[in-house]
């Protein structure tokens, strides 16, 4: 499983990743929109970062989950998770449902609103890249070795020695080591990273098992929603033929 691991005490804030996966991934203009100003990401714009206090830089991005809730929510399988790990997406099965959306912890996929055809849009993890034996545009541009790229169990054994080295540096704590079952994208910092969350803190159970019974409800919603809306215009209609009937008369 590969992963990346990056240390914001090493950041300086130059987004040459950001600039990096824009160029790799063909990434258009961006468009700014009002929810998409609070923390960069974008149909057009697949990483950012962060300005968090005190003077510390924190990149956001899709956190390529072990077991991602936005494969498990997709009724057409549009996500899937590749054998190195990253979480890619099929525009040609999308129906637009946005349920990866809603579902994702870290609040990540985004849409393309200003297309007339819209997709869903995140971080891949520069799968194909992987595959081939290369590494991500993010990682191969940084100029500082803050955030690197490798196997994730010798990533994760990178992160706790250098906290063990330094442990007045870090918080003892790898983000994304065991986080909603643990992710791809390790993080280690002198701050807490709750500002990477979308909402409430998640714990460590995996996201999947929490939305399984939502996501199972949603044939049999389509189903009461479709009799419910033949019943109301059955209804609609009777009514509108009895008012009807006087005028002929």
């Amino acid at each position: 499983m590969k992963a990346i691991l990056t240390d914001t005490t090493l950041c300086t804030g130059c987004e040459r990743c950001v600039a990096a996966c824009t160029e790799r991934n063909e990434l258009p203009e961006e468009v700014s929109f009002r929810w998409n100003e609070n923390d960069g990401l974008s149909g057009h714009r697949y990483t950012s970062v962060l300005h968090l206090e005190p003077d510390e830089f924190v990149r956001k991005q899709c956190r390529h989950c072990l077991d991602p809730a936005c494969v498990a929510a997709c009724p057409v399988g549009a996500l899937e998770q590749t054998d190195e790990g990253a979480v890619v997406y099929d525009f040609a099965k999308c129906m637009g449902c946005r349920y990866c959306m809603m579902v994702c912890p870290f609040g990540v996929p985004r849409y393309e609103w200003d297309r007339r055809v819209p997709r869903v849009q995140k971080c891949t993890l520069c799968a194909e890249q992987i595959a081939d034996g290369g590494q991500p545009a993010c990682t191969e541009a940084c100029p500082t070795g803050a955030t690197i790229f490798g196997e994730r169990e010798e990533l994760l054994a990178e992160a706790h020695r250098r906290i063990a080295a330094e442990p007045d540096r870090y918080v003892n704590h790898v983000f994304g080591e065991s986080e909603v079952g643990g992710t791809c994208v390790l993080t280690i910092a002198s701050i807490e990273l709750d500002a990477l969350f979308c909402g409430r803190k998640p714990g460590e159970e995996p996201y999947p098992e929490l939305t399984e019974k939502a996501m199972q409800a949603v044939p049999v919603a389509f189903v009461g929603m479709g009799a419910l809306m033949g019943g109301l215009h059955w209804i609609i209609g009777r009514r509108d033929k009895l008012a009807a009937e006087p005028e002929e008369e």
